[in-house]
């Protein structure tokens, strides 16, 4: 009994040591499909020049730049206008037509989206008043546009402000690099609604105003 405990260590320990010794064979061997277990795929952005060199030596012309006109998948559709020269309008004009092709958003997001890039000359509240102008107080020596209540503003088509927002007017730059298409137009979608909300409070109150002096 004491022979068979003592054989039995003995193996076991020969087991623990040739498994974890350097000598395992960590290759599966033979694979089937190996296209399927290793990809040969190259990511996009991934590939160094040297890399590219290699393969152009084998004949492979290869390029990891995405193909002109390639959009981000859920991504909407480009803003086709391009921007205008200095001191032509034509596209800026042209833009009027162009419609928000969104139709359905995620307000909360929208709204996210808004306070960060813009409340912050625009004001939470639409009003021009964000801190950067803070009353006249702020860095900012003239007021930003008043979203919400000055009719200028309240009456400029989605496509017009899309171009603004997407190229830059007047003091503001372009925020492009920022936003996507699609958070551009959720934005827009966000400010229309609430210059909509505006005017109907507006008319309530009017309304409400009307009858209490009757």
């Amino acid at each position: 009994m004491k022979k068979l405990s003592i054989l039995f260590l003995i193996a076991l320990a020969v087991t623990v040591f040739t498994s974890c010794g350097d000598g395992v064979q960590r290759e599966p061997g033979r694979v089937y499909m190996p296209d399927m277990g290793y990809s040969r795929a190259y990511e996009t952005y991934s590939m160094t020049a040297e890399q590219k060199a290699e393969l152009l030596k084998k004949g492979i012309h290869f390029s990891n730049e995405p193909v002109a006109g390639t959009i981000k998948r859920g991504e909407l559709f480009p803003f086709l206008l391009t921007k205008d020269p200095a001191g032509d309008s034509t596209n800026y004009v042209a833009s009027k037509a162009v419609k928000n092709p969104l139709t359905s958003m995620d307000t909360v997001e929208a709204e996210r989206l808004y306070l960060v890039n813009c409340g912050i000359c625009h004001g939470p509240k639409l009003d021009g008043n964000g801190p950067l102008y803070k009353g006249g107080d702020g860095p900012f020596p003239a007021k930003p546009a008043t979203l919400v209540g000055d009719p200028r503003y309240e009456a400029m088509p989605e496509g017009q402000m899309y171009y603004s927002v997407t190229y830059g007017k007047n003091k503001m730059g372009s925020y492009a690099s920022q936003l996507s298409t699609t958070r551009r137009w959720m934005v827009i979608a966000y400010i229309k609604s609430k210059q909509t909300a505006g005017k109907s409070t507006g008319g309530s109150s009017a309304g409400a105003d009307s009858t209490a002096k009757k």
